[in-house]
């Protein structure tokens, strides 16, 4: 489950504060495995937010969450130090002692060789790892240029991507799959495109948190015409590409009220007739609109 807005308007001591607070406890109550937060979402918020329901739930044992470190948001430093400042940072958050994954979230503001240097992101989560802080670290971003390098050096234990492997946009497929021959759990993020699979070609929703084009648009309308001749939900379809793939660990998708989690459930457990793939694939490639160019750009 990703929480990145679940504290988007969660001040404490307000209303909204616990209504986040309750749908992160169905969350942790549900049958789903995980919940994902970072540091920096929602100005610390999401943490928070889910420290609270993991006090108030009925969850035992070690935490079911995973989190991320990220870059100081004044300056944009993201080094070994701030690697540990910001891990310490979440766990105050979360009133945890540890959490057993530890993603490197986001590294925009640092160079790969910074960050690879002797006092860089990548040796603080080493560090921690090596300590036992934590059990694996992983690379956590959406531009495949950015993240491959870190998935080279066969120092990380998981890789997330989020809006490269949907219906949509399939650019992740051999990141992926070169992860998983590495030994690495592979975390698909955003499966809903961040929101046009999810309401549809007609709504204005964006893709990867970019406008669309009206060629995408057009494709989105096929493939939802596709799912209505065999009586599915283009959610459902979207939803089930990534749990079905064999390249996928975890599908991290997020749900915005306990109404959308328990609908999560539903498109879950819709079955999908084998004749929608082939007639998705008979569309052709969706022209997508994510660009991800040079990560050092």
């Amino acid at each position: 489950m990703g929480t990145s807005g679940l504290g988007r308007a969660a001040w404490e001591g307000t209303a909204e504060r616990k209504v986040a607070v309750d749908l992160a406890v169905a969350m942790l109550e549900s049958r789903h495995a995980l919940l994902d937060t970072a540091n920096e979402y929602d100005g610390g918020r999401s943490e928070e937010v889910i420290g609270i329901a993991l006090r108030h739930s009925g969850v035992t044992g070690p935490a079911p969450v995973v989190t991320k470190v990220d870059r100081d948001l004044d300056t944009g430093v993201f080094d070994r130090d701030r690697v540990l400042r910001s891990y310490d940072e979440s766990l105050a958050r979360l009133g945890v002692d540890r959490v057993s994954l530890l993603h490197l979230h986001d590294p925009f503001t640092i160079t790969f060789a910074e960050a690879s240097a002797p006092d860089g992101a990548i040796a603080g989560l080493i560090e921690l790892r090596d300590a036992g802080a934590v059990d694996g670290i992983g690379i956590a971003a959406g531009p495949i240029p950015m993240v491959r390098p870190f998935v080279e050096t066969d120092l990380f234990d998981a890789v997330l991507v989020h809006n490269r492997f949907t219906i949509v946009d399939q650019s992740a497929r051999q990141l992926f799959s070169d992860a998983r021959s590495r030994g690495m759990t592979v975390f698909n993020a955003a499966p809903f495109g961040a929101g046009l699979l999810a309401k549809g070609s007609a709504s204005g929703a964006r893709y990867g948190y970019s406008d669309t084009t009206a060629q995408l648009r057009a494709w989105v309308a096929q493939a939802e015409d596709v799912c209505r001749r065999h009586r599915v939900d283009l959610k459902a379809v979207a939803l089930a590409f990534s749990l079905r793939a064999p390249l996928i660990d975890s599908t991290v998708v997020s749900a915005s009220s306990t109404a959308r989690l328990a609908q999560l459930d539903e498109l879950t457990a819709t079955q999908i007739p084998d004749a929608v793939w082939h007639e998705l694939d008979a569309l052709g490639p969706a022209p997508t609109n994510l660009d991800d160019g040079d990560p050092d750009d």
